[in-house]
């Protein structure tokens, strides 16, 4: 319980990191991935479909908006006899719609703001106010890759309205290439190390920070526990994989590995943990195709 509540600030500044510096760095403009952790010893399977698009517009020289949005299909298959309603517990949709502001501060500055509207449901019936949420990062980033060895450094703060602790958490991310054939990426949710085996080709290890929260339209009664009003994932993992780049925008990728930790829970009103549904370890496995800028 402990190491999970220490994880989960980590996972917030993770997410909204991610939205803040893949949509103002590197945004996708397509990408179509999937995910699959087996069965494990504690009878859960999970995979996910994830798609995303993105449209960045320039406004003027300094000035950028990246709109966009991004879809999760989860579909959880837990083989457990002592979950009342458990086929409420099988597929979960995460909708975000993205609002990102650049802006050029200086010659190698920019400042970030995103803004996250996000609808995470079971969808079994209308959306209701509990499906909503809010996720907002402002921030700035250090791009220079016209060096020797180029580097990348992004700071700033994170907000989510979906965790029990509502305050701005700070985050840093630093991603440097070191030698010709290596680059080492320090940061949250990812750290890890890239080779550049050619031009087009990179193999890549990363110790990964992951997990979802989704609301429960249909509360379950849990016996001795009270009702569950929402589902929440914790994932630490470390992976390798693989990406061939088949033009300068486009590009295959696939990772496996395993997880080092993992806590899927259910959650009652005030989102406490109230009934653990998996915390076994599993495998990992993630492919996908991407189109960036």
């Amino acid at each position: 319980m402990k190491i999970r509540r220490r994880l989960r600030p980590a996972l917030v500044i993770g997410f909204l990191f991610l939205s803040a510096y893949c949509l103002a760095q590197t945004p996708d403009v397509f990408r179509l991935e999937y995910m699959l952790m087996p069965r494990n010893d504690a009878g859960a399977k999970l995979s996910r479909i994830k798609l995303v698009a993105n449209v960045p517009l320039k406004v003027k020289d300094s000035h950028n908006i990246v709109i966009g949005g991004e879809y999760n299909l989860l579909a959880y298959d837990l083989n457990r006899n002592d979950i009342p309603a458990g086929e409420a517990l099988n597929y979960f949709h995460i909708v975000d719609l993205n609002f990102a502001y650049v802006h050029k501060y200086s010659e190698h500055w920019r400042l970030i703001g995103v803004l996250t509207p996000r609808l995470s449901s079971t969808l079994d019936r209308p959306v209701e106010n509990g499906d909503f949420s809010i996720n907002a990062t402002i921030g700035a980033f250090k791009d220079r890759q016209d060096i020797e060895k180029p580097y990348r450094l992004v700071l700033g703060i994170a907000y989510n309205s979906n965790i029990p602790q509502r305050i701005p958490l700070p985050f840093i991310y630093y991603e440097k290439r070191f030698h010709p054939n290596w680059t080492y990426v320090l940061g949250v949710p990812k750290t890890g190390m890239k080779y550049h085996l050619k031009k087009n080709q990179i193999i890549q290890t990363e110790f990964i920070l992951d997990g979802y929260s989704v609301n429960l339209q249909n509360s379950t009664s849990l016996p001795d526990a009270g009702f569950a009003s929402s589902i929440s994932s914790t994932v630490a993992l470390i992976t390798l994989g693989y990406s061939y780049n088949l033009n300068k925008s486009m590009s295959l990728y696939g990772y496996m590995g395993h997880t080092l930790f993992q806590a899927g829970v259910l959650r009652d009103v005030d989102r406490n943990d109230i009934f653990t549904l998996n915390n076994d370890s599993s495998f990992y496995f993630r492919t996908g195709f991407r189109i960036g800028i």
